[in-house]
């Protein structure tokens, strides 16, 4: 028994140093691949995806985490931008500076909110899509996530987006910047009021981005697959 075991160690030894790394690297792979099943790929990226909405929704969570975040920071709507100089040159500029600290908190206000919303989500992944994201681009998870759910975030965040803006004054500030400048004698084109719509989508494109980041760092850097599952589901894309 010892002298067929040793034999056949030999002959593994010999394959090995017959290929080249490449060779080597895919014959690991496909082994890795064919000992996953179906429930392991699904079950690795709802893991995947639940790790990386945590440290997302974190992130963004925090005090600055929109606000500071360049990747995330939410400006003045588009309408608003186009008129910029003209608002700070008849003294609004304090009042949009103060609009765009208070969406930015309002935003980071709500981001939590998003948590169980996300997951809920997350587990409804079907295994057939498993593979297929699994090998798809650096996104691929969140993609699919985006484009599955964000109908229903928008209509469950955006009452936790009103609320968190009232808090902190957003609403009231915004209000009354577009009131001075739709009632300035020279206005021809009148300001939008509605905040909130704005500052949903925004937010929840933020989220999705942060979210994106983390699943591009599960797949590329193996320090960050935190589980069993995760390493021998993600070596299969490596």
């Amino acid at each position: 028994m010892k002298n067929k075991f040793g034999s056949y160690l030999l002959v593994v030894l010999f394959f090995m140093m017959s290929c080249t790394t490449a060779e080597v690297n895919k014959f690991i792979q496909g082994a890795t691949e064919a000992s996953l099943t179906e429930a392991d790929v699904s079950n690795g990226l709802k893991e995947a995806l639940v790790k990386g909405v945590g440290t997302g929704v974190e992130s963004a969570s925090s005090v600055d985490g929109f606000l500071a975040n360049d990747l995330i920071r939410i400006g003045l709507p588009d309408e608003v931008q186009k008129v910029e100089s003209t608002l700070r040159r008849i003294g609004l500029g304090s009042e949009m500076d103060k609009v765009i600290t208070t969406i930015n908190r309002g935003a980071e206000n709500a981001a939590m909110e998003a948590k169980p919303i996300f997951i809920n989500a997350i587990k409804q992944l079907a295994i057939k899509d498993a593979w297929d994201i699994l090998k798809g681009e650096d996104d691929a998870a969140t993609s699919y996530l985006q484009r599955t759910t964000t109908d229903q975030l928008v209509s469950l965040f955006k009452p936790h987006v009103q609320e968190s803006l009232d808090q902190v004054g957003a609403t009231k500030y915004y209000g009354d910047l577009v009131s001075t400048y739709n009632n300035f004698p020279t206005t021809s084109k009148k300001l939008d009021p509605d905040l909130n719509t704005y500052v949903t989508n925004r937010a929840i494109e933020g989220l999705f981005k942060l979210i994106a980041e983390e699943e591009k760092a599960i797949r590329e850097n193996p320090l960050e697959r935190s589980s069993s599952l995760l390493k021998r589901v993600f070596a299969a894309q490596d």
